[in-house]
């Protein structure tokens, strides 16, 4: 399958029309989107090119669209994160360490750049409302991309309503507050920072949708993280995918992405059964928009643009940070969960203040702590 997925992207590439038809009539007789790991990789690497080559895609898309409902993101939430840590590991790294920074704070305000749903925190405010001493105030600005049509703020919105309905129920202190704007034409005047607070900015698997220099002379990207130590926080959590494919070349795109997603999609067939609703919409929420986005668009259409974890780290030292230390204990704790509760060959190692999480060998994510090198 791969083979035959190469050479159809190798037709498109050279615009032989004839020859990426015959490919993928071929791919298509052996593949199916409800078939096994191989065959749905087939299914929508084909539908991918076929958008690429005539130009038009079904539904259009972006880094936030979303054809599912609440309800089902919720129930396959739930499924995925009981089969695959690799979100949870994220949240977890994250939430102990800012729970571990906040020990004495009397306001916590964490300024999370794609919050979407918000599904991060729940565990963040029981850990809160559990400390000794009683809950800090927990001031949240929740910031997202704007949604198309009349109401752009309508989700982190509600994101903000329903974080409220948890608090009140854990007797946690809360204030919200929203931006939803493209993230470079965000400014230090949107944020309403409070002098004494515990700041931390947070911005788990969402950076590489911003678009990068490639796209804008003035890198959206940078002026983000620019941003961001500009807030001056007392602690920024990043995660991201660790991903090599964002070559301006396509066809060396398509090769790594192929790769990446084959990986995947070979996780969520040993940890997902077959027939499992879930498994569909994971795949549509976390696969297949972003390979749509990386494989048949160009330009800024082209939201999609992971970078290695190492690329990463010289951006966000450029911007003005220094590495912070994981705690030993929470990676040590991330590891043991991992081992006790989720498929073998799921991988947690570290190095060099960042933690990684693998599949069959292969990094998929990397998660990291930094601060101002110098603070303000």
């Amino acid at each position: 399958m791969r083979n035959l997925l190469m050479q159809c992207a190798q037709a498109v590439a050279s615009f032989d029309q004839r020859r990426a038809s015959e490919k993928l009539k071929e791919i298509r007789e052996h593949s199916s989107s409800h078939g096994d790991a191989t065959q749905r990789l087939g299914y929508h690497f084909a539908e991918a090119l076929e958008a690429r080559i005539t130009g038009t895609m079904t539904t259009p898309i972006s880094a936030t669209s979303s054809r599912t409902s609440m309800v089902d993101i919720l129930k396959a939430y739930k499924g995925f994160v009981q089969a695959c840590p690799t979100l949870i590991m994220c949240y977890f790294t994250a939430n102990r360490t800012i729970v571990e920074l906040a020990s004495k704070a009397t306001t916590l305000h964490i300024i999370d750049f794609g919050i979407l749903y918000g599904f991060q925190w729940p565990c963040l405010i029981q850990a809160l409302s559990k400390r000794d001493t009683g809950p800090p105030l927990l001031r949240v600005t929740g910031i997202e991309l704007p949604q198309s049509g009349f109401r752009p703020s309508e989700r982190v919105e509600e994101t903000g309503r329903r974080l409220k309905r948890f608090c009140d129920k854990f007797k946690v202190p809360f204030e919200y507050s929203f931006i939803a704007k493209n993230w470079e034409n965000i400014t230090l005047d949107d944020l309403v920072i409070n002098s004494g607070e515990t700041t931390v900015v947070n911005c788990i698997l969402r950076l590489q949708y911003t678009p990068d220099e490639t796209v804008s002379l003035n890198s959206p990207r940078d002026t983000a993280l620019k941003l961001f130590r500009d807030i001056n926080p007392d602690l920024f959590v990043f995660a991201e995918i660790n991903g090599t494919y964002n070559s301006p070349f396509f066809l060396t795109r398509f090769r790594e992405a192929l790769f990446h997603c084959s990986s995947l999609f070979d996780m969520y067939e040993t940890t997902l059964s077959e027939d499992d609703n879930c498994r569909t919409l994971v795949e549509r929420e976390l696969i297949i928009r972003d390979a749509m986005s990386v494989i048949a668009c160009e330009g800024s259409e082209r939201f999609a643009r992971p970078e290695t974890y190492k690329q990463w780290q010289v951006r966000i030292l450029r911007a003005g940070f220094r590495p912070a230390k994981l705690n030993k204990q929470i990676v040590k704790d991330g590891k043991e969960i991992v081992k006790q509760r989720y498929h073998k060959d799921f991988v947690i190692d570290n190095d060099n203040n960042w933690m990684f999480q693998g599949w069959k060998g292969r990094v998929l994510y990397a998660v990291s702590c930094w601060k101002p090198a110098k603070k303000q």
